[in-house]
């Protein structure tokens, strides 16, 4: 439009009431409100979840447990609020209700086989530290390697290593093996090499622990990758005393 063009169309806007003005902006602007809308809606999403993101101290995995709300917070809150940092800039993240089985019926087949795959994500991505299991969940991750030895964790500690002495276990690691031969029928009998390494502590005689109600006996292990291993010594210390 020309000058002209332009000052009559503004006049004539001028002259509309309330409800037309409102109706002539719609029908001619409906699409730049709109975009303009999505765009703000989108830089303030970011900007909220920029503020309210938390750093994860810890990247913890419940395997074949269940864990109650108080013991949660316990295991998570907590020991974030006990090593002196911002509950409300850092936490525990964790990765609830994995199951894992060698045994795994068809009803959970599958569930099995989708926790065992979002597990072997975050180890390989280096999101995973700790693990919380039973006794079943912690012969499955001790056979492939995937836990720690508690000996070189600790290393020099010697204060700590002492008082975790009574809750140190021992489990079998395969250092190799003819599975998949044996599996293929190219074997006839299934043979592999091991030796047992101490890679977790029993928890369930620890404070935090003894009125969970657990029905069997729960392990912690330390993931053998775990990029934070100092502040899974920390974690270990306030599980010793976490009241």
């Amino acid at each position: 439009m020309n000058a002209q063009e332009r000052a009559i169309r503004r006049d004539g806007f001028r002259k509309m009431d309330f409800r037309q003005k409102l109706d002539y902006i719609f029908t001619y602007y409906k699409l730049p409100i709109f975009l303009g809308v999505v765009a703000l809606v989108i830089v303030c999403s970011t900007v909220h979840r920029q503020i309210t993101k938390k750093e994860a101290v810890l990247y913890t995995a419940f395997i074949n447990v269940s864990v109650g709300d108080a013991l949660e917070d316990t295991l998570t809150t907590q020991f974030v609020a006990r090593s002196g940092e911002s509950v409300r800039k850092n936490e525990v993240y964790l990765y609830r209700d994995l199951y894992l089985s060698d045994d795994a019926s068809f009803v959970n087949h599958e569930y099995a086989y989708a926790s065992r795959l979002k597990l072997l994500g975050a180890i390989n991505a280096k999101k995973l530290d700790l693990v919380l299991m039973n006794r079943e969940g912690y012969d499955i991750l001790s056979q492939n390697g995937y836990l720690m030895d508690f000996p070189e964790l600790l290393g020099g500690d010697a204060s700590l290593r002492q008082r975790l002495a009574p809750y140190l276990t021992e489990n079998t690691v395969i250092l190799e093996d003819n599975a998949i031969e044996f599996n293929l029928n190219e074997a006839e009998s299934y043979q592999a090499v091991t030796e047992d390494v101490v890679n977790a502590i029993e928890v369930s005689g620890l404070p935090a622990f003894q009125s969970a109600g657990f029905p069997d006996a729960v392990f912690l292990g330390v993931i053998a990758n775990s990029a934070r291993t100092e502040w899974a010594l920390r974690y270990l210390d306030y599980l010793l005393d976490p009241l």
